[in-house]
């Protein structure tokens, strides 16, 4: 049986220490992905060749789901979900979403991205994960997909977990996915939960901000104006937050 030392690692995450089935690691000799293994199959701009030699240290295939190690049903959407490993480099100011989406774009599997950095932290470091997602963005039935690059909130390396769940790959998929947005493994109404997890977090940016201008701006006229968009905003999300 492989061990959390046998299997491919980025940083100290492995599949083992993220809970995942010891029959989905990767062995660490075939973990490593080199970053030309991605820039050959599409044109793609200098500027994103830059971010992948500046900002990622390192790609590694962490775990592969599929139904022949995990015992679900196959999918019919979804062959596989692969689990990658982005090691970014004090470079990195965030997700590098572009980076995800070149990846991601190339493949039919569904992909869940560990991207893992290290920050200061009481004066040393700690290392740091967050899972990134690339899915449709849902309510365009019928039209051509528009992707996008979702990701979860940073957290401790050591308390990151995923979890298997489903009976089928597509809803293994469709778990993780949710587990990364959402923070939870449920699969049901999971576009509608999308969509308001989305909105919710534009009108909280948007009340963070109409809050700081209503304190900034002088004149009268103006500061009506800002505050009764600012209560519209805060009613708004107060509705959502209670659906």
């Amino acid at each position: 049986m492989m061990t959390g030392a046998q299997a491919a690692h980025c940083g100290s995450v492995s599949a083992i220490s993220l809970g995942l089935p010891v029959s989905t690691a990767i062995p660490e000799a075939k973990g490593t992905l080199p970053k030309a293994l991605f820039v050959g199959k599409a044109p793609i701009s200098g500027k994103l060749k830059q971010r992948l030699v500046n900002e990622i240290e390192s790609i590694t295939m962490l775990a592969l789901a599929r139904s022949a190690n995990t015992g679900l049903a196959d999918g019919k959407l979804i062959p596989e979900v692969l689990v990658i490993g982005l090691k970014l480099t004090a470079k990195a100011t965030g997700i590098p979403n572009e980076v995800i989406d070149l990846i991601a774009g190339q493949r039919k599997s569904g992909i869940v991205f560990v991207c893992v950095r290290d920050v200061p932290f009481e004066g040393s470091t700690r290392e740091e994960c967050a899972f990134a997602v690339r899915r449709a963005i849902p309510g365009r039935a019928g039209h051509t997909p528009i992707y996008q690059v979702y990701a979860g909130d940073w957290q401790p390396a050591g308390e990151a977990q995923l979890e298997l769940a489903g009976s089928t790959i597509d809803e293994l998929w469709a778990s993780l996915c949710s587990q990364t947005i959402l923070g939870t493994p449920e699969v049901e109404n999971l576009d509608a939960r999308i969509i308001r997890h989305t909105e919710i977090a534009r009108l909280e940016s948007e009340v963070d901000k109409l809050t700081r201008d209503h304190q900034r701006v002088k004149n009268p006229a103006q500061r009506n104006e800002i505050y009764a968009k600012l209560h519209k905003a805060k009613a708004q999300l107060a509705k959502l937050r209670e659906a």
